[in-house]
Formats: structure tokens, C-alpha cells, sequence
């Protein structure tokens, strides 16, 4: 592994720190400086000259200067005449903008696309896109791995006799297929129409029997937590029992803690692809890694190793 070096940007130093750790490598230093006038400068600490550099950076909160900061930090590599250049973003934002869905409205997820690559990444390495087809924006290679073997796995320990998968967006329906039949479990809808453009949606009815049954809703990322409050509720309407929570990404914005912390949900499982600082985690709340998962599929590519035979393909 001499010819590696991992760095990292702000918006997730602990994971990264994690991997690096698993890796037994340390993390390469790197200046990151927030001038007055909110231009971000960064500086190398070493030479990265003919070397595989892995930048880990989720676009997380702030959304719009972890993506600046990932983009500077990959010119800099690039001027600094690194020999390949991985950008591994656990959490890729814009995501949802992914297609002209209203008239005169940008494509920001390809916009976002087009400025990795052009900033001078070879390959991306991300977690649970929330539109798959996000990979066909690049004209490099994308892994996109997934977090669901690793919350299935975790759930495959309880009890889960009595248990459906439930699907608050049937636009995750396939994906949500896909988790119940890991877990070897039914899979139930929620009915949700998105009403403007605020993030605001209404639950209509459930697709399913749910009553007496413990309800596993799984989500790619959780924002504001309005699908996830309606989704609850309406489960209850319709008599279910325990609710568990599953997803990849706690974005957890605005009042989202505080709304699923008045939520008559038994736990909330999900994974540190973003940072979620000690006061978001509420105390039913089961944070899983997703460091080893990184580390493997970065020292895969490292070596020429197959990332997709992680994943039985």
C-alpha cells in the first residue's frame, strides 16, 4: 500500500479517520483555511507525485462548501501530479434533482457530475444514490456500493417472525424489494404524494397487511423526517405494532430530531455515510459503520480486485 494516500475533506473526519485505521494507513495532512471573504484555500502537506489518492468527502452539511472543498482539493492533486485521483463520496447531494420534472429546472445531480469530473477525478466511489441512473452522469467509473447488506444484517439479529418491510415512496419500491427479500419478509406500501417544491408530501394509505405486524420502513435518506413522521402514523391508523426505521443517510435537517424523537418509533437504524453530531443522536438511535466497507473497496481498487464480487456479482 505505499503508493496510496488517503485524504480528507471536513465534512466527515471521523469515518475517515476510520478508515485509515483499517487501512493502517494515516490519513496524508492537507491545509484547509476559510478566508474572510469565504474562498476556501487548501494545501498539500506532502507529495502526492505518481501516487493513488483517495479523497473521502460525502457532500453533506454545509452542502455547498463540502462540495467546493472537494473540488479544490481535487485540483490541487490533480496540479500536484497525483497518478490517480478516487473520489469517495458517501453521501452524494443534488441527488434528487436528477431529471427535468417541472418545466425550466436545472439537473443539478449531472451539473454536480460534470464538475467532479472536470475537477479531476478518475473514479467515484459513493453509497445508496437515491436515482441510480445519477452513475450514467459520468464519463468515469462510478461504484456505487450499498449500505443495505449492512442495516439487513444488523436486523437479521432481532426477532423478526412477525415483521414486513415497508416502502414510505413507491418510487423506492424496488429497492425496498430488494431489503425485504434479504430479510426474507413481506414488503408493504405507503401511498405518498410530493406536493410542490418545499420537501412537504402527504401519506395517503397503506398497500398491505400491517396489522399486528412489526413494520421495518426503509428509506435511502431521511432529511427533513416528514415521510417518515406520516409514514408512522399512518401505520398506527392501520393497527402495526413495533416500527423500526432503516436507512443509509441521516441528513436529519431542520427540526427532523426533533419530529422523530415524537415519533412512536422502537428504534432508528442507519449508518455514518454523514456526520451526525452528538446532539442529532436521539436515544434510540443505532449508528453503523460503513468504514469497513470503504476500506475493502478501496484497497480493492487499489489492487485491480474486483469491488462487485462484495456484493455476489
Amino acid at each position: 500500500m505505499s503508493t496510496i494516500k488517503l485524504m480528507s475533506g471536513r465534512a466527515n473526519l471521523p469515518l475517515a479517520e476510520e478508515i485509515a485505521d483499517r487501512l493502517g494507513i494515516p490519513l496524508s495532512g492537507v491545509d484547509i483555511v476559510d478566508f474572510p471573504n469565504e474562498n476556501i484555500f487548501v494545501k498539500l502537506h506532502r507529495s502526492v507525485r505518481g501516487q493513488d489518492v483517495f479523497i473521502i468527502q460525502p457532500t453533506s452539511s454545509p452542502v455547498n462548501r463540502s462540495i467546493m472543498e472537494l473540488l479544490i482539493m481535487m485540483d490541487a492533486l490533480r496540479r500536484a501530479s497525483a497518478e490517480s485521483i478516487t473520489a469517495v463520496v458517501p453521501y452524494y447531494a443534488y441527488g434528487r434533482t436528477d431529471k427535468k420534472d417541472q418545466p425550466r429546472v436545472p439537473i443539478t445531480a449531472r451539473l454536480i457530475a460534470d464538475m467532479i469530473t472536470t475537477a479531476g477525478a478518475d473514479r467515484l466511489v459513493t453509497i445508496d444514490l437515491h436515482a441510480g441512473q445519477i452513475q450514467g452522469f459520468f464519463n468515469i467509473p462510478v461504484d456505487e456500493l450499498t449500505a443495505f447488506h449492512i442495516l439487513s444484517d444488523y436486523l437479521k439479529q432481532k426477532d423478526l417472525s412477525n415483521a414486513v418491510v415497508t416502502t414510505a415512496d413507491l418510487g423506492f419500491a424496488k429497492k425496498a424489494r430488494n431489503f425485504a427479500e434479504q430479510l426474507d419478509l413481506p414488503l408493504t406500501f405507503i401511498e405518498k404524494r410530493r406536493t410542490g417544491n418545499k420537501g412537504t408530501s402527504e401519506t395517503l394509505t397503506v398497500i398491505g397487511e400491517v396489522e399486528g405486524k412489526d413494520c421495518i420502513i426503509v428509506e435511502d435518506e431521511v432529511a427533513t423526517g416528514g415521510t417518515i413522521f406520516g409514514a408512522v402514523d399512518v401505520l398506527k391508523q392501520y393497527k402495526a405494532r413495533d416500527i423500526y426505521v432503516a436507512f443509509t443517510h441521516a441528513i436529519l435537517a431542520a427540526d427532523s430530531v426533533a419530529r422523530l424523537a415524537n415519533c412512536p418509533i422502537k428504534e432508528i437504524i442507519t449508518t455514518n455515510t454523514v456526520y451526525i453530531p452528538p446532539e442529532k443522536r436521539l436515544p434510540n438511535m443505532t449508528v453503523l459503520s460503513v468504514a469497513p466497507l470503504l476500506a475493502e473497496v478501496i484497497r480493492r481498487i487499489h489492487y485491480g480486485i474486483s469491488v462487485g464480487e462484495l456484493f455476489g456479482e
